[in-house]
């Protein structure tokens, strides 16, 4: 049972990460990213998902240099993400993608690095250079993003190291039931972007309902949905008042029939872009 904001999953190598946390996806960097990371770690939040392509690590960085002046939490107490983009696939061009997220980020290390996407062809060698990162003691955690099964498969059969994480869209629409099988039964946490579907789901009648029932709203039934089902989540939000209500999950439980209900809404379908079918 996840009780508390900072509650934290073990990953397969023992590194702690919390359940919950914030993902800065379109948020513009500079003052407006500063303060939702600010305003997160203020809120108790522990995680913080950002990327290159978000163009915003800069930002993060500056937030979270202020929030630790600011609230005197330990770098230590945070966890920090960011993911290798496409155009830097590649063993080299990953290890040097990795150092300038680094630099941009302002720090020493970084708690989880991903693979953004499963480019065909470029996917394993940057899977080695996460390899050398992860055995340099430069990253705690390695894993992927938007990794379907057979994906996986070819990266664990040429791996040294199994990844720890595949962070994938997911959310009651697109629940990835048989991916998510997968990964159990290979020791990979799922970790879900959009787990509220980018807005999508806050008409959705049974969502309503569930939600009039509990006195909750749809966002918190949703993410609470995901954290029963044991999925790692970041939602976005660049409102306080949001992120503090997101945040706010842990004195309610959804009962068997309404994780029953919300599974059944899956219809496959994605908001974002197919793994399988994506030019970028």
């Amino acid at each position: 049972m996840i009780n508390k904001i900072d509650d934290k999953v073990t990953l397969s190598n023992g590194v702690e990460m919390p359940w919950f946390g914030l993902g800065v996806f379109q948020v513009e960097d500079g003052q407006i990213v500063v303060d939702s990371v600010k305003a997160a770690i203020r809120n108790g939040y522990r995680s913080i998902d950002t990327a290159a392509i978000y163009e915003n690590e800069e930002g993060v960085g500056q937030g979270i240099k202020e929030a630790i002046a600011e609230t005197g939490i330990k770098r230590e107490e945070l966890f920090i993400t960011s993911k290798v983009w496409n155009a830097d696939l590649g063993y080299e061009s990953t290890l040097s993608a990795f150092e300038d997220s680094l630099k941009r980020l302002g720090l020493d290390y970084l708690d989880l690095y991903l693979i953004h996407w499963p480019v065909e062809g470029k996917f394993v060698e940057s899977w080695k250079a996460l390899e050398t990162l992860y055995k340099t003691g430069k990253v705690k955690a390695i894993g992927m993003s938007n990794f379907q099964i057979h994906h996986l498969k070819e990266v664990i059969k040429n791996a040294e190291i199994m990844p720890m994480i595949n962070q994938v869209e997911l959310h009651p629409l697109l629940n990835q039931e048989e991916l998510r099988k997968f990964l159990k039964e290979n020791s990979i946490q799922v970790e879900a972007w959009a787990p509220l579907m980018q807005g999508q789901l806050f008409e959705n009648e049974t969502l309503l309902t569930i939600a009039k029932k509990h006195n909750k709203s749809i966002a918190q039934v949703v993410l609470r949905w995901h954290l029963q089902n044991g999925v790692v989540i970041i939602p976005k939000s660049i409102k306080e008042h949001r992120i503090q209500e997101n945040g706010d999950l842990f004195n309610f439980e959804l009962s068997e029939e309404d994780m029953k209900q919300i599974n059944s809404l899956n219809q496959n379908h994605r908001v974002g872009p197919d793994p399988d079918n994506f030019d970028f």
